[in-house]
């Protein structure tokens, strides 16, 4: 908690920063790409959209349809196209991710014969309702096409696609969960971003790293044998024509209980009597403005559904439910988990109801997420269950209520489902548990590593790196979030950090926009605390180098070796026996981030004084204490 003379120091600064904000942006290095963006409009130095920001959108109308135990996934799709940028484009991107399991692709790690497939094959394509030979390349990820006519600036394109591939026997992202248990991720072709600052998104899908969409209206069909459940992105148009009425009744009593319902249990399935029985069923599902859409269907996963309120002042529920092999026993919790992740976002952290009007986890082995959708492995620890669950549904925020890429800018997301992981942590388990796995999990590994690709700058984009990615993504990122959380004060981020998400949900933010943002909000040039985190090579390492006794008291001076402009807690031990922690946030550091100095008031007799690190792990603690002479 922050003092009444402190609060009052940093209003005092923040109208004294007011004239500096402007020109914060300028003293950042900016890639000549992204300082194009800022010169033609579609950026602001302000932090918000450009006058001249466009992004482009599409209309996709999917079907989809699967026999297990056949691995056959056949698909076909219409796609329209809105051109909504200023440019003529003759050709389109199209992106085939599950052509990421065919042999020779380009892949980050090793991929074992399961995971090995045919990858997509294209059996028809069309523009504009003509029939065209389909002339992507080969295996690649990302294929471009040429259009038989080019399209201009506010039109649109119909494409249509049908298509076909072999579900991997290794599950991943995406796979085949068990024989007759599927999660279909990725598994639609789909056009590439095309935004302001890049053109085309051409980087490959790797394995290791994940994505970048634009939003778009989709409405899916999924085809499916009877007595198979279907879960999938969006809302189910037609529960009474696929589902049996007990069902059909249960599901949608869930969507307005606080309390857990059992829509399927194993019972139900083994009776084989919870879809409609035709030889096969087709669920519809619709979902607008989003990034993506991803399903599953199982023939014996049982199915969990309740409700939380997810906006007080609306009184707006969220479903939540939960498909899983009745044996798996965290998984009898998740549930629960999501009504608390879903409340305990909304009102906290970050502090935005969550905005869509379903969350659905499925038991399978990826940890991910996806819109509306997380697809986890079982744990026996059901406090580790729940946090993986957390940092999944974590991501509703940042990637999907904000369109980041996450090819590029990982620590865009990543971080951020990080930190709200931390701080949800806190709250389900105290303090001091969440912060030691914060500790264990996302900052010990960095801190003890002395290799240069885990110091290169967390700007660095993450397309260009393999060792040093994970870190840079989560742990690095997530410290400067909380580091400025602590500077600035709680209320004061909170409302920094609901300026840049409003300015920028359903938009594709780039890093500039945050650190932008964040200036502008908070009346403060914060450019020295960004460039510091994100452009320079630092870590973290601190030192107690000096003590002096004055008149006024002890100072104690402080030498940054690593750089980081991180918080300081001082354990101060007195010659009587008492100690106290006194606390300076990362402003200690705005006027000369190699040294500081603050001074500890005269009164008691300084014995010793210590640094205390908490979440900053130091990477070297022996230079971390000093005894008075």
């Amino acid at each position: 908690m922050k003092t009444p003379s402190f609060r009052l120091a940093v209003s005092a600064f923040a109208l004294a920063g007011l004239a500096h904000t402007a020109t914060a942006q300028t003293t950042l290095y900016q890639p000549r790409d992204i300082k194009r963006a800022f010169d033609k409009g579609t950026r602001a130095a302000d932090g918000r959209p450009g006058p001249k920001y466009w992004q482009n959108t599409a209309r996709y109308n999917i079907t989809v349809q699967a026999a297990p135990p056949a691995r056959d996934i056949k698909g076909r799709e219409t796609i329209t196209y809105f051109n909504n940028s200023p440019d003529t484009l003759k050709s389109l991107v199209i992106r085939l991710i599950q052509n990421i399991h065919k042999p020779g692709v380009s892949r980050d790690g090793d991929a074992s014969p399961d995971y090995l497939t045919t990858g997509v094959a294209i059996d028809s394509f069309a523009v504009g309702g003509q029939a065209r030979p389909y002339n992507g390349r080969g295996a690649a990820t990302a294929q471009t096409i040429a259009l038989p006519k080019a399209l201009a600036p506010h039109d649109s394109v119909r494409l249509s696609f049908a298509w076909h591939f072999p579900i991997s026997l290794e599950s991943g992202r995406e796979g085949m969960l068990d024989k007759t248990t599927f999660f279909l991720a990725y598994f639609y072709p789909r056009i590439a971003v095309y935004d302001d600052y890049n053109g085309w998104d051409r980087l490959p899908f790797v394995d290791s790293k994940e994505f970048y969409n634009d939003f778009n209206n989709y409405t899916l069909r999924v085809k499916v044998p009877a007595n198979y459940i279907v879960w999938a992105t969006g809302t189910l148009q037609n529960p009474k024509q696929v589902l049996q009425p007990a069902f059909a009744k249960k599901l949608d009593k869930s969507m307005t209980s606080e309390a857990i319902m059992h829509i399927a249990t194993a019972a139900d399935l083994a009776k084989k009597n919870i879809t409609a029985q035709q030889p096969f069923n087709t669920w519809v599902w619709k979902a607008d403005d989003i990034s993506d859409v991803t399903l599953a269907f199982s023939d014996h996963y049982v199915w969990d559904a309740a409700s939380v309120i997810v906006d007080p002042a609306t009184k707006r529920r969220a479903s939540v439910q939960a498909a899983y092999a009745d044996s798996t026993v965290d998984f009898r919790s998740s549930v629960k988990f999501s009504q608390n992740a879903l409340s305990w976002f909304s009102r906290n952290w970050p502090g935005v109801p969550y905005p869509f009007p379903k969350m659905t986890v499925i038991q399978g082995f990826a940890d991910m997420e996806y819109p509306m959708m997380v697809n986890d492995s079982p744990q026996k620890d059901l406090q580790f269950a729940q946090l993986v669950q957390d940092h999944e549904i974590a991501h509703t925020y940042f990637p999907f209520y904000m369109g980041i890429n996450e090819s590029r800018y990982a620590f865009m997301d990543e971080g951020w489902a990080t930190t709200f992981e931390l701080l949800i942590g806190r709250a389900e388990n105290g303090v001091a548990a969440a912060d030691e796995f914060y500790r264990k999990f996302r900052v010990n590994r960095w801190i003890n590593d002395r290799s240069t690709a885990e110091d290169l700058p967390v700007i660095t984009p993450s397309s260009e790196l393999r060792a040093g990615y994970g870190n840079n993504s989560y742990g690095k990122a997530s410290l400067s979030y909380l580091a400025l959380k602590d500077m600035l004060g709680d209320e004061l981020f909170k409302k920094c950090l609901h300026a840049y998400m409003d300015r920028w949900h359903g938009k594709h933010p780039i890093p500039w926009d945050y650190f932008n943002s964040m200036s502008n909000a908070s009346g403060q040039d914060l450019t020295w605390f960004f460039n510091n985190w994100f452009f320079s090579n630092g870590y973290i390492d601190l030192a107690i180098s000096k003590l002096d006794k004055t008149a006024k008291g002890t100072t104690v001076s402080l030498k940054n070796v690593g750089g980081f402009a991180v918080p300081v807690d001082l354990k101060v031990t007195y010659a009587d026996g008492s100690t106290e922690t006194l606390h300076r946030s990362a402003d200690i550091w705005r006027a000369n981030q190699q040294q500081a100095s603050f001074v500890i008031p005269a009164g008691k007799v300084v014995q010793a004084v210590a640094l205390d690190h908490g979440l900053y792990m130091d990477a070297d603690p022996s230079n971390d204490r000093l005894t008075a002479q």
